[in-house]
Formats: structure tokens, C-alpha cells, sequence
């Protein structure tokens, strides 16, 4: 079972080596390895080898590949002697140990085993990016669309059709606090800290609360994986703004990143610490400088895993006006940011039947307005006194989550758990100070009733400070594994949406908007279907494939968005669209050949607005394609690997809400033209510790696309070319990384 070679040691520890490979005869990477009943672990490294230092005695390691197989052996430590273990061959293949997630999971789990329908982008597709916020990485995934606001320097995201706060982001499963519908959140978290991103489309209400009813994007944070380890790395990154640049200042973005993790008989401290620099030297596009920042400090054994967790953001976006001609005087708008996200979660196996994992966040967001006149003759700066030219907007959340996850037998297992959210907001935009507070209990099981079969009912109670919730919102997701390589996932979800601080009490007017909040809104309601086919080859040759085939129907009733008031056409407000519907239907493939991924993917969306004033029932289901592909390529001799990410998004009919001149309001369809991008890049590894990138982002050069909305000019416009990038950028980077085991 295992060989054991005398060699020479200067303590009173044992060492204890060994490999783990998979089926296919691949390293075996990120494998717990632990000495159980002691406080002595490691994770294997990326050629499958491992390390350990333990007192002399005799016990049994364990092997576990999260979520999918553990294997153990005995064995007998000496003092200032290396114990070698034989190579452990684990059940799966290299393709399979890829795919564990954690969003909506009773613990760790393979992505084939999952009951939902996940998608990941992993820590490798990540790494090869060579992204400077997440936005990049979600941007060419099929059913994604970005959307940007020049004026407020923030993004928001669709996700099949359904956009901002339908869609929920989550930190390592805990919700990132937005002021606004738009989710900024999204690229104001450090995208070095990110190991991998899970994606669950459709509702994922019971688990995740009101605003998933389009689904959860959850950023997975790195973690130590125990033992004694010690990493330290460095990134930095140059990048044009079209074809604007000026070396590390000026034009161009200029990204910079150090971070350290350090783990020691079970303590892990770690933190990273970012800037993120843009000057667009393109019209329209404001300068931004961004400091992110985090820390992580924790203790684990093998059964118990408690952590705390802080990220900061500090941000500044720059409107810079123009000298006057006559006076030399310009007039300068800064917008600041501040962000701060604690964090504090455990994991407790109290036995192997019952575990428990909490969470509790605070959350402390403010943004200020600040304006000045510069007097570029004289050199003096002063404040200016106009209406909303110093605003200050505060947000805060208070979050508590805790599950317990109950294995009655092989049948059937239990997960009920709370949850708190209290929100609250304060300024001068701010009808007065008021809060939100929403209460849910809620409970789901996994029942097994025959090989192959997984039915996953849930309920979730829901107690909110202002809406009457509905007694109960119901989800019930199924799958059923047809052959080894082919599952079927069928689902159904009801949601709920209250309306958001902003909805209700944001009153936001400045040169550029015009938009009120409207307290009479009523809360949002939804039923939602959708199903995937997978194919899956798990065999052992050099060839791996991988085919998803998908649908989805969504059925909204009072979709809150924004529209002219009808009182005052000159102002936005947001109001309820009485019927909104989304569907459509994808298909993904992922081929595994050697040293190549490729990818491709297709999508076909449809979307549906109705008042209830359409008497003549007008509206219908327009629709847009998309495609989507990657290639990944490793080339084994020279160390590298090249990338191709392409996307195509096909012209995006939108719905808006106007006010005719006879002071109705209709539903008018616009369309957004189609447009392509695709970004190209190169990483060649130089040392060990140093490897170098290179690439073009935006091949196609794409600036502004064309829409035909109507309202152009008006309050919260947002008819005209719609602003989608700079133009093609080049960047080069350079990465460090040091690793001690």
C-alpha cells in the first residue's frame, strides 16, 4: 500500500510525500489531503504531488476531490523520516475534477451530480483573460449584455433577457449591496481575488432571496487550501484606450496588483491590494481611478472552517469641464465612491450526517458629488452651490444567513435556513431615511427516490417591512441521469420582487437626468420554467466533449422599469409594466482535445412587454440571436498559450415606455443594432515565478452602435448611438508569482 525510504530530517516531525493522478493518468490538482482527527493537511499542487510535516504516529490519510470521491490508507509516520506514499489513483478524469461548484449545493459538489444547471468560468479562463474587472470575463458569455451609463460611470447586466436587480451578485454566496437597478457592484470587487465564477440561470429565489428571479452570478474568492504554504504575487499591465496611450499616466489603462497568502497549522492570513487607473482620452468617456483592496484572516481543521473577509473600494470618476473662453474659469464634477464589505462565514461538519455554514455581512456604500470651479488664471479652486452639485448618497446593509444541511439516509437529505437583510439609505437625493427589512425562513430537500433520479422541492417564507409577501414562494428542480454521460434537468420557480430603496425614494436630477422615485409601485411576481439537456463524454481517451442544450420561460407580472410620468412628461419615474415575458433556448459545446478547448455556443431570446392599456393586444415576442466561442490553446514546448474569445449579439429589440402628445402611454419597440467583439491574447511562462502577456481587445474596433429609441434628448435619455467601447486597445502585463509548500 505504500513504500516508505528512510531519508535524513533536521526536527521532531515526519514528512509525508506522495502523487495523485486521475483514471486518465493526469496530475490530480487542488486534492485535499488530510491526517484525519489532527489539525495536519495540504492540497495537492499542479503536478500532483504533495507535502506534509506531522508529528510521528500511525493514521489514516484521507484523499478527497471536493464533492465527487475520498479515498484513505493507513499509515506510520518516524521521527526525521519521509514516509512516500504510492501514486493514488483517483475515480474521475482530469475533465471531471474541473467542474466542482458551491452555488445552491448542500455541500461541494460536481457539476454533473449538480441538480441546477450551472455554469462555470474557470480560474484558468480567468487567468488567460487577462481582465481588468469581471465585466470582461461575463462579456462574451452567450446571453450576457452589458449597457453603460458615460454619464454615472457605471454598467448594468442582462442575463437572458432580464436585467438589473432581477439578476443577483453574490460574494463566496453572500449579496453585493448596489444603490441603484444598475449592478456597478460587479466591477468594483478585485477580479485577482476571483478563483472562478458560477452561473445559475433561472430563478433561484428559495435559496437566494428576491432579486434572483433571473438568476445568481456568485464570485468564488481564493482560499488557502490548508497546510503550510506561503504565496506571494505581483501583476502588472498596460493597456491603450483606443489608440490613445501614455506610459503607466495618461491615456490608457494602467493595472497594478500585489497580494499574499500564508497558511500555518491551520491559520490562513491573505489580502490583495489593486489600483485600477482609466483615462479614456475619448470623448464621453471619464477618467477613472479605483483602489480595491481585501483581507482574509481564518482557521480550519477538518471539520470546522471560520473566516472573515474585508473588501474596500475607493473610486473617482472625473468630469472635467473646458476653460471658459472670457473668464478662464471650468467647472469640474468628481463622483466618489467608497465601499466597504465585511464579511464573517463558517463551515462546521458536526458529524458525517449534519452540517451547518453561516454567514453574516455589513456593507457601507456612500457616493459623493463633488464640484468645484477652477480658476485656471489665478489657480483657484472653490466648491459651487447649485442644486445637486454636492450630493452625498449613503447605503448600508445588514446580512445574516445560517443552513444546516441534514443527511436523514441516501434518500432523502434536508437544508432549512434563514435569512436577514436590512437595508437603509440616507441623503440629500433620498426622500428621508428609510429602510427595508425582509425576513425569510426557508427549507428545501434532495430526495433520491431512484438511481439516477433527484428531486430537489423548496419553500421559502417571506416576511417584507413594507410589501405584503406571498405566504410562500415554491421552486421544485428535478434531474434525471438517462445514461453515464446523459442528464436531463427540468425546473420550476416562483418569484417575488419588492421594489428597491431607489425605486421607491431616489430622486436623481442633474443636466443629464431627470428621474424620480414613486412610492405607489407595486412588488413584482413571476413564474418561471426552464430545462437542459446534457451530453457528457467521460471516457478515458484524449478526446473529451461536452454539449448543452437549454430552454427557459419567463412569465412577469408588474415588471417594475422606468417610463415618462405621465403628470409630468419631462420626468422619468419608474412605474409597473402589467405583463413582461422572456424565452428562448441555447445550445453550448465544449470539445477537449490534448492541449486545446474550443467552445461555441448559440442563443435565441425573445422578449415581451404589455400595458394594460394596449386594448388592441399590439405586443408580441421579438427576438436576437447570439454566438459566442472561445479557443484556448497550450503549447507544451514553448511554455505558452494563446486565446480567442468571440462574441456576436445580434440587434437587441428593446422595450420602452413613452408619453405620446395626446398624453398616453404606449410601449414603443427599439432596436439596438448587432454588433461583434473579440479580443485575442497571449501568455508564454519565462520562469518559473514570471510569465509575461500580450494581447488586442475589441478587434472590430466597435465604439458606438446604433438605436432607434424615440427618446433622444428627453430626461434619462437613452435614444442615440449607445456607447459600447473605446475602440481596439493593445495591452501588455507582467506576472509574478512565488510559491513556498
Amino acid at each position: 500500500m505504500n513504500t516508505l525510504s528512510n531519508l535524513s530530517a533536521q526536527n521532531n516531525y515526519g514528512k509525508v510525500t506522495g502523487k495523485i493522478i486521475t483514471k486518465d493518468g493526469q496530475p490530480a490538482t487542488g486534492i485535499s489531503v488530510s491526517i484525519l482527527n489532527t489539525r495536519f493537511g495540504a492540497s495537492s499542487q499542479t503536478d500532483g504531488t504533495y507535502v506534509l510535516k506531522v508529528t510521528p504516529g500511525k493514521y489514516r490519510v484521507q484523499y478527497k476531490a471536493l464533492g465527487m470521491t475520498t479515498k484513505e490508507l493507513g499509515i506510520e509516520v518516524l521521527k526525521d523520516q519521509t514516509t512516500r506514499v504510492a501514486d493514488i489513483v483517483l475515480e474521475l478524469n482530469s475533465f471531471q475534477l474541473k467542474d466542482v461548484v458551491v452555488t445552491g449545493q448542500y455541500a461541494p459538489q460536481s457539476l454533473k451530480n449538480s441538480v441546477y444547471m450551472v455554469r462555470t468560468i474557470t480560474n484558468d479562463q480567468i487567468r488567460l483573460r487577462n481582465a481588468t474587472k469581471i465585466q470582461e470575463v461575463l462579456s462574451d458569455q452567450l446571453g450576457f449584455r452589458f449597457t453603460n451609463d458615460l454619464t454615472l460611470g457605471t454598467s448594468d447586466v442582462s442575463l437572458m433577457g432580464i436585467t438589473g436587480q432581477r439578476v443577483k451578485i453574490l460574494l463566496d454566496g453572500v449579496p453585493l449591496l448596489d444603490r441603484g437597478e444598475t449592478r456597478e457592484s460587479l466591477n468594483q470587487i478585485d477580479i485577482n481575488s476571483i478563483d472562478h465564477i458560477e452561473i445559475v440561470e433561472g430563478p433561484m429565489s428559495v435559496s437566494y432571496g428576491s432579486d434572483a428571479l433571473a438568476g445568481v452570478i456568485n464570485l468564488i474568492t481564493k482560499k488557502s487550501p490548508g497546510g503550510e504554504q506561503l504565496d506571494v504575487h505581483a501583476r502588472l499591465q498596460e493597456e491603450t484606450a483606443g489608440k490613445q496611450y501614455d506610459a503607466f499616466r495618461g491615456s490608457g489603462t494602467h493595472f497594478e496588483n500585489v497580494g499574499l497568502n500564508w497558511s500555518h497549522k491551520g491559520w490562513e492570513l491573505g489580502g490583495n491590494f489593486s489600483r485600477n487607473n482609466f483615462d479614456g482620452a475619448v470623448a464621453g468617456w471619464m477618467p477613472k481611478d479605483q483602489w480595491l483592496g481585501n483581507a482574509i484572516a481564518g482557521y480550519r481543521t477538518n471539520k470546522f472552517h471560520i473566516w472573515y473577509r474585508l473588501d474596500g473600494e475607493n473610486e473617482t470618476l472625473k468630469n472635467d469641464g473646458e476653460p471658459n473662453v472670457n473668464n478662464g474659469i471650468e467647472t469640474d464634477a468628481h463622483y466618489i465612491s467608497y465601499r466597504w464589505m465585511h464579511q464573517l462565514q463558517t463551515e462546521w461538519l458536526i458529524n458525517k450526517n449534519l452540517s451547518f455554514s453561516g454567514a453574516a455581512s455589513y456593507t457601507n456604500y456612500n457616493r459623493r458629488t463633488l464640484t468645484t470651479t477652477y480658476n485656471t488664471i489665478t489657480g483657484e479652486t472653490r466648491l459651487t452651490v447649485g442644486a445637486g452639485e454636492q450630493d452625498k448618497a449613503l447605503f448600508d446593509t445588514k446580512f445574516v444567513r445560517g443552513t444546516a444541511q441534514y443527511r436523514i439516509s441516501d434518500i432523502f437529505s434536508l437544508q432549512p435556513g434563514f435569512e436577514i437583510n436590512l437595508t437603509g439609505s440616507s441623503g440629500a437625493r433620498i426622500a428621508g431615511t428609510p429602510t427595508i427589512n425582509d425576513y425569510a425562513f426557508f427549507v428545501s430537500s434532495e430526495i433520491h427516490p431512484l438511481a439516477g433520479v433527484s428531486i430537489r422541492p423548496g419553500v421559502r417564507f417571506i416576511k417584507n417591512s413594507i410589501y405584503d409577501a406571498p405566504p410562500a414562494i415554491p421552486s421544485i428542480n428535478t434531474k434525471f441521469t438517462l445514461s453515464n454521460a446523459l442528464d436531463l434537468r427540468l425546473a420550476y420557480a416562483r418569484g417575488f420582487r419588492s421594489p428597491a430603496l431607489r425605486e421607491l425614494y431616489f430622486n436623481f436630477f442633474d443636466a443629464n437626468h431627470s428621474i424620480r422615485g414613486n412610492t405607489n409601485l407595486k412588488a413584482e411576481f413571476s413564474n418561471s420554467y426552464n430545462g437542459s439537456l446534457t451530453w457528457q463524454s467521460l471516457g478515458a481517451g484524449s478526446v473529451k466533449f461536452k454539449s448543452s442544450l437549454s430552454g427557459f420561460y419567463n412569465d412577469f407580472t408588474n415588471l417594475i422599469t422606468t417610463g415618462y410620468d405621465p403628470a409630468n412628461p419631462s420626468v422619468m419615474t419608474y412605474i409597473n409594466i402589467d405583463k413582461a415575458k422572456t424565452k428562448g433556448g441555447s445550445i453550448d459545446n465544449t470539445i477537449y482535445y490534448k492541449n486545446l478547448q474550443a467552445r461555441v455556443g448559440f442563443a435565441y431570446i425573445g422578449t415581451y412587454s404589455k400595458l394594460q392599456t394596449d386594448t388592441l393586444n399590439q405586443a408580441a415576442f421579438v427576438w436576437y440571436p447570439e454566438v459566442s466561442s472561445t479557443l484556448l490553446y497550450h503549447f507544451k514546448k514553448l511554455k505558452g498559450d494563446i486565446s480567442l474569445f468571440y462574441k456576436f449579439n445580434g440587434t437587441l429589440p428593446t422595450y420602452e415606455v413613452i408619453t405620446t402628445t395626446t398624453g398616453a402611454t404606449v410601449i414603443n419597440l427599439a432596436k439596438r443594432s448587432a454588433f461583434s467583439t473579440a479580443d485575442i491574447t497571449f501568455n508564454k511562462i519565462i520562469t518559473k515565478s514570471i510569465t509575461i502577456a500580450a494581447g488586442a481587445k475589441n478587434l472590430f474596433n466597435v465604439t458606438n452602435v446604433n438605436n432607434t429609441s424615440l427618446n433622444v434628448g428627453s430626461a434619462h435619455s437613452t435614444g442615440g448611438p449607445v456607447p459600447l467601447g473605446y475602440g481596439r486597445s493593445y495591452f501588455l502585463g507582467l506576472d509574478f508569482h512565488f510559491s513556498k509548500h
